[in-house]
């Protein structure tokens, strides 16, 4: 099979109230490119902010990394390059934050056909004088990598948490490092343009290792972790094992929290006098309970366009007694209908999926898992309330006929009418509600940060 690589300069808009996706043409847009970071601002009427990425050949032979800044008028639906010397050099997987009246970078990593290097550098560029610093904070801080996470605290303290790099152990050798480290960035007051690090080490129930998770930041200011890929490396082989777990950070007590939902609610006929009700969707974070039933195995098969059938095995934990209180004993079995041992309605395990915090909702899409030596890439959507925690809502399913697989085959006909997405930084969320609702939506890519011709790890 000929392995093909497939890049987008596409926009797509949700709009929440219409539950439709809108292709957006405007013209003159930034070269097609992933590993990207898209961040909106309020400014002028609202802005879409995109710095660097890659691009490589269909036969992923040749890459590139940009270093190129664009704008997005969001009141005009106009496209404009911006160039400001000092910049960062080129370079993908690296992450992107709005603060105040800034954008902060930092990171990434830039490869060629000979060698690679991993950055941990840092940069603001002034959205009022359009202009590139690049900043010497005081302290250490982190150690180079890629795809990390990079979110603002309400405190106005920069969260660096976790990331990807990896160092030649011999020639034609590399071992990886998935980073779980946290670092703290502080402006120092008083000082314009004097920041400073701090290394953090958080309490609580710690995410386990991993690479390629998502990001977004919650209604109460908390930050929130979804899945990733945890992989076990030999010398000759890669394997993966993918996750779809949701971890909160809580920057003000610098504890991680467990996202454990409660599962959809159930109607009780009778309940015992006194009984209290549950506390809110916050408290619920946390685990509660150790009796959870066995977990259960779900398998289903995914069809290829070319006919190939894979079959996915997941692992899901039964909804019961360490999703919601345990039933008093005395209780009777007839108090209505009881939904433990039903798996779950959730993503399915993955890495690089886009997440966004809406309304006091949690956004899903897309992303990639592996099945075999395929890397398949999902178009499917989701939701989760974020004050009842209770259950994830499917929004669009994945459709296995319009689903596309990164290793193709040699069809010319069905390279050709493959379409997707451009997807953006964990600031994006603002304009998911923006647009007029439209039939298209994005096909089976995902969104940025990722794409085969970079290993899924340093996104």
């Amino acid at each position: 099979m000929a392995k093909k690589t497939f890049f987008y300069n596409e926009l797509y808009i949700y709009n929440i109230r219409k539950d439709a996706w809108t292709k957006v043409e405007i013209p003159n847009p930034p070269p097609r490119r992933c590993a990207h970071q898209a961040v909106v601002v309020p400014q002028g009427g609202g802005q879409l902010w995109i710095f660097g990425g890659e691009f490589a050949s269909p036969d992923g032979e040749q890459f590139y990394h940009y270093r190129d800044l664009w704008v997005l008028h969001l009141a005009t639906k106009t496209w404009e390059q911006v160039r400001s010397p000092g910049g960062p050099s080129g370079r993908s997987g690296h992450r992107m934050v709005a603060w105040k009246r800034q954008l902060i970078l930092f990171g990434g990593f830039h490869e060629s056909t000979r060698d690679y290097i991993y950055y941990n550098d840092l940069y603001a560029f002034s959205l009022d004088a359009f202009t590139w610093s690049r900043l010497s904070p005081s302290g250490t801080g982190p150690t180079p990598r890629s795809g990390c996470q990079m979110t603002v605290t309400a405190q106005g303290s920069v969260v660096i948490y976790g990331g990807y790099s990896k160092q030649r152990v011999r020639k034609d050798v590399d071992r990886g490092t998935q980073h779980s480290d946290m670092f703290l960035l502080k402006a120092e007051e008083g000082r314009e343009g004097r920041w400073a690090w701090a290394r953090v080490n958080p309490s609580g129930a710690k995410p386990s290792p991993r690479s390629g998770f998502s990001v977004a930041v919650a209604p109460n200011h908390q930050t929130l972790l979804f899945g990733g890929v945890c992989d076990e490396e030999e010398e000759e082989s890669l394997e993966g094992h993918f996750l779809n777990d949701l971890h909160f950070y809580d920057p003000v007590r610098n504890r991680w929290l467990t996202g454990q939902l409660k599962g959809p609610k159930v109607e009780k006929r009778r309940r015992r006098r006194g009984k209290r009700g549950e506390p809110g969707g916050a408290n619920q974070q946390e685990m509660k309970g150790t009796g959870a039933q066995e977990p259960l195995e779900v398998v289903r098969e995914v069809v290829a366009e070319d006919g190939t059938v894979v079959t996915i095995k997941q692992v899901l934990a039964a909804l019961g007694p360490a999703g919601r209180p345990e039933p008093d004993n005395d209780e009777d079995d007839d108090d209505g209908p009881s939904e433990a041992g039903v798996p779950a309605v959730e993503p399915s395990p993955r890495s690089n999926a886009m997440l966004a915090a809406k309304h006091g909702r949690l956004y899903l899409y897309g992303g990639m898992f592996e099945a075999g030596d395929r890397q398949v890439t999902l178009s499917d959507l989701y939701c989760l309330d974020l004050h009842k925690m209770e259950e994830w809502t499917v929004l669009v399913e994945m459709d296995p006929e319009s689903q596309e697989w990164l290793e193709e085959t040699d069809s010319e006909e069905d390279s050709d009418e493959v379409t997707g997405a451009e997807g953006g930084g964990e600031d994006e969320e603002d304009e998911a509600g923006g647009a007029e609702a439209g039939e298209q939506r994005p096909s089976a890519a995902p969104g940025e940060p990722f794409a085969d011709s970079l290993p899924r790890t340093e996104q």
